[in-house]
């Protein structure tokens, strides 16, 4: 695995390493982890860094949907005309271009359902190119960015077999 990989693997295990930290880990010195990050940040390899929240420990605990979009295109229209569209909006937490049935994966976070509801009629259902929507709203999140969540407690229930 080459130094850069390395670094990146360490980031995205945990963001708040120090310099000293990644150093000792990679074998290199202080001076080149702090030039390789700034060199991967003002590539844009490095976009930004964020706090994997779990969500259900917010008060109070947002709505998460996630929307299927459909869409034709056009000839004026790219897949990234319709994305960047979409992407503006601030309920919109990801959106991603797929394959299979459907085109664009969206998560959406608002308040309450109706807001989320009342995003995808009212803002996204609208635009020309999308042709229909399903929204599955998220019941729990067990895993996001590589973290794992829940109480950490066992299932202590029976296991029942006729």
């Amino acid at each position: 695995m080459d130094e850069r990989a390395e670094l990146l693997d360490l980031l995205r295990e945990n963001a708040r390493y120090s310099t000293a930290d990644l150093a000792r880990m990679t074998g290199e010195s202080e001076q080149a982890v702090e030039g390789a990050i700034a060199t991967l940040e003002s590539d844009g390899t490095i976009a930004g860094y964020q706090a994997v929240v779990d969500p259900a420990k917010r008060e109070p605990e947002p709505v998460r949907a996630h929307v299927e979009c459909n869409v034709t295109l056009d000839r004026e229209t790219s897949y990234d005309d319709i994305a960047e569209r979409l992407a503006g909006f601030p309920e919109v937490a990801s959106l991603r271009l797929v394959s299979g049935d459907y085109d664009f994966a969206m998560e959406v976070e608002a308040d309450s359902m109706g807001e989320v509801s009342r995003f995808v009629s009212e803002k996204v259902a609208p635009v020309p190119e999308i042709t229909q929507t399903v929204t599955h709203y998220i019941m729990d999140t067990y895993k996001r960015a590589g973290h794992r969540f829940g109480d950490g407690e066992a299932d202590d229930r029976l296991a029942y077999s006729p």
